[in-house]
Formats: structure tokens, C-alpha cells, sequence
């Protein structure tokens, strides 16, 4: 069996841990010979922690597989057959500006959705499409893995402007699956959920176990619905959920209890505790741990990183492409139809039969209007904020977040914008219109 190179752009990131330790699971089944962990210069330190971390859990396996860490790009791209990418440009440094940002103007400050989401999107499609043009060139084979948040506006940048196999995963559907079987006591094979939406913004339209619809034990309170760790959970007002027929995913509160949340927030704001002053309290305390040279496994304490069973999902998918399984997995695709009431060149997370050559998403039925929507409005703003990004065109951003539901109005959209461009200008190269 041909041997797997498999290159993680943002090898330094704590994450790294639990995407090896998986691929070590599966090593019976995956020929993985070399794992190539890559990061930029100010990534550096974290990188070779991470080298360090990861050789010594591959020691402790007794498997044959090789770490290298590299900051040269384009040496742990060559010839790979899977690319992994889960960078943040900007660093935690900019996620912090992203979030104060919009609190400070009285709206939601989250990473993947709303100002933030958007300001993040446009500081890193450009390097993604950098790295997409390096997939082009030195392996043009390779599938690439895309976990690099917001995940589905970063996929949708790539295949609509680039030629590399794309997927965008998230760890939100093996979540569910986890959470579901547990809830009764099956295993994840014997539960299929119905999921309609785009990445952040799906619903549950049905949830079967071996065969028996259990839908309504969720809108009735009978069960439990999985909860993310990194998003408040202030609970569901059951009447909603009846209304709205399907199971919203998390981050649906930062549309539905909008009110509460940014009254979260905006506490937080006043203590310097925002959700990215949380993840850079965690991350010193993960590299604390990882430089502890008797560790050769991953901590227990990642699970605060809020990436449960990111690994899994990630070897999952490279196993059944590597396989030609024909499995289905819900992941972020071109629509190509599967979504009736959106464009069908634009990015979607759904259901998908994984093959070895193609992620063929299935046909889903129309959503209601309660469904529909939201996201009509969402994937629309999208689609701008990719083109914003592409362009670098002033106008067209300003369209993008003034559209966006959490953004209350125009005017409000070109204070956030005139303040987040000012501090991400070293990120940017726009060269157009600008704002007056």
C-alpha cells in the first residue's frame, strides 16, 4: 500500500496533540510514514514544543512514522498526500482585537461569526489561497482538509479560487453523533442525523437510532442535545424549538439569544475575560504541559480548547478517502444542488458520500421559511466576504457586514469596518476603494 506524507500547516498549534494521536490509532489502517508540521517564525517556539510532544508520543506507539518540523512551507507541502490546514493569522493577538472590537461597538464578538468571524475570514483567505497555489504546484493530488475557522467561508474561498481538492470540516456533527449515542446507549453507527445548513449555521431536521425517528424527544425536553463548550449555554425555550421544527446547532444563540449573550460579553469586556482572553489563559497552561519531557501522550486539559474529537473527525475522513470507503460524513462542500434554495457554486455543510476521488453531498429537501431564511442571509453575506477578500475592495465588505444579521445597521457596519481595517492593516494588501 502506498505510503501517506501528510503535511499540518499550523503545526504549532495546540491542537496537534489529539490530530496525532489519532493518526497513530489508525496506523494499522492508514500507511502514514511521515507527519510534516509547519508553522511561521513567530510560531516557532510553539512548533518545536510540538515536534518534541509529537515524537515522543510516536516513541512511545512503537509505530514507524516520522515528525519533521519545518518553517519551509513548501518542503512539507511537496509531494503530500493530504494537507491539513488549522492556521490563525494574526494569532491570538488578533482574535482578542477581533472580539473587543465588536463588543466595544455593541455587538457580538465571536471568532466565526459576526464582525469577528468576518475580520478573521479576511485576514486569512489571502494566505490560504497562497497555500492552495503551493498545493497546485508541488501536489497537485493531495486532498486538502481545511479546519482553519470560519471554515466555511475559508472553503468556499478555495473552491472558488483554486483547483485543490477541498473539504472543510468541523468538530460540531461527530459531536452530535457522540452525544446522541451516548444518549442512548447505541453505538455512533447505529444513530443518522439530517443536517441542513452551512458551517455554524446547521440544523437537525431529523435524528433517526436504528431506524426510529427521535426528533421530538429533543423539541419536547425529553433529551438533551449536545452543547459546545465554548459557547454559553442558556438552554432552549422549548415553544421555539416546536415552532422552528429542527435542532439548532450552538452557535445558532449568537441569532436567537443575541440579547443575552452580548450582555455576557459585554461583563466579560469589563473584566478582560472575553472568550480570547479565556483560550490564551488555556493555551499557556497546554504549553506548560507539552514542554514537560515525560509527557508522551495527549493531556486531558486540550478538551478546555473546545476541539473535542477534532482528530477524530479529521483521521475518520482521511481513512474513508484513503479507502474509497463510499461513508457518509457531514463536511463542507460545494453545494452542486444538494441545498435547492442556494447557489450551487457556494460552499455548504451537509451529509456527503466520501469516496477516494470526490465528496458528493447529498440531496436534501427544500428548508422551511424559518429555516430557509436565515440562511439565505447568512450564505449571502458570505459570499461577499469572500469577495472582499479576494478584491480587497472596501465597498464590497462593507456590503458583506452591513448584510450580516448581528450588524444592526449600515452606519453601525462602517464604524466596525473603519476599526478593524485600521488594526489589521500589517494583514491586509488592499489596494482599492476605500470608505469615505
Amino acid at each position: 500500500m502506498e505510503s501517506i506524507k501528510i503535511a499540518v500547516i499550523g503545526g504549532g498549534s495546540s491542537y496537534t496533540p489529539e490530530l496525532v494521536e489519532g493518526l497513530l490509532a489508525e496506523a494499522e489502517t492508514l500507511p502514514v510514514k511521515e507527519i510534516w508540521l509547519v508553522d511561521i517564525p513567530e510560531g516557532d517556539r510553539k512548533l518545536q514544543i510540538m515536534a518534541a510532544l509529537t515524537k515522543r508520543m510516536v516513541e512511545k506507539s512503537g509505530k514507524d512514522i516520522r515528525i519533521v518540523a519545518t518553517l519551509d512551507r513548501r518542503a512539507a507541502i511537496q509531494d503530500a498526500s493530504y494537507v491539513i490546514t488549522q492556521i490563525r493569522v494574526g494569532q491570538l493577538a488578533m482574535r482578542r482585537h477581533d472580539e473587543y472590537i465588536s463588543i466595544k461597538h455593541g455587538v457580538i464578538g465571536q471568532e466565526t461569526t459576526g464582525a469577528g468571524g468576518f475580520m478573521k475570514a479576511l485576514r486569512t483567505i489571502p494566505v490560504i489561497l497562497s497555500i492552495c497555489k503551493d498545493i497546485e504546484e508541488l501536489a497537485p493530488d493531495a486532498w486538502l482538509l481545511n479546519f482553519t475557522n470560519p471554515a466555511g467561508i475559508v472553503t468556499e474561498a478555495v473552491l472558488k479560487h483554486s483547483t485543490v481538492k477541498v473539504v472543510g470540516l468541523c468538530n460540531n456533527p461527530i459531536n452530535y453523533y457522540k452525544r446522541f449515542a451516548k444518549t442512548y446507549d447505541v453505538t455512533v453507527d447505529d444513530v443518522r442525523i439530517n443536517f441542513i445548513g452551512i458551517n455554524h449555521l446547521i440544523w437537525i431536521t431529523d435524528l433517526y437510532v436504528k431506524g426510529q425517528s427521535h426528533l421530538n424527544d429533543i423539541l419536547t425536553g425529553k433529551s438533551s442535545t449536545y452543547e459546545a463548550a465554548n459557547i454559553p449555554d442558556f438552554g432552549w425555550d422549548l415553544g421555539f424549538l416546536q415552532s422552528l421544527g429542527a435542532i439548532p446547532c450552538g452557535y445558532h444563540k449568537y441569532y436567537y439569544q443575541t440579547d443575552t449573550i452580548l450582555e455576557q460579553q459585554q461583563l466579560e469586556l469589563e473584566r478582560n475575560e472575553t472568550r480570547a482572553d479565556q483560550v490564551k489563559k488555556v493555551e499557556q497552561e497546554l504549553f506548560e504541559l507539552y514542554q514537560n519531557p515525560s509527557l508522551n501522550e495527549k493531556p486531558k486539559a486540550l478538551e478546555q480548547r473546545g476541539g473535542a474529537y477534532y482528530s477524530e473527525a479529521a483521521v475518520q475522513l482521511i481513512r474513508d478517502i484513503h479507502l474509497n470507503a463510499q461513508r457518509v460524513h457531514t463536511v463542507n462542500v460545494r453545494n452542486n444542488g444538494a441545498i435547492s434554495c442556494l447557489p450551487n457554486d457556494v460552499c455548504v455543510e451537509v451529509n456527503c458520500v466520501v469516496e477516494n476521488h470526490q465528496i458528493t453531498p447529498l440531496q436534501i429537501k427544500e428548508p422551511p421559511p424559518q429555516i430557509r431564511g436565515l440562511l439565505q442571509v447568512v450564505k449571502a453575506y458570505e459570499e461577499l466576504t469572500v469577495e472582499a477578500a479576494v478584491t480587497g475592495n472596501e465597498g464590497i465588505a462593507l456590503q458583506a457586514l452591513t448584510l450580516h444579521p448581528l450588524i444592526p445597521s449600515a452606519e453601525k457596519a462602517k464604524e466596525i469596518l473603519a476599526d478593524m481595517l485600521a488594526v489589521n492593516e500589517p494583514y491586509l494588501n488592499w489596494k482599492t476603494m476605500s470608505i469615505q
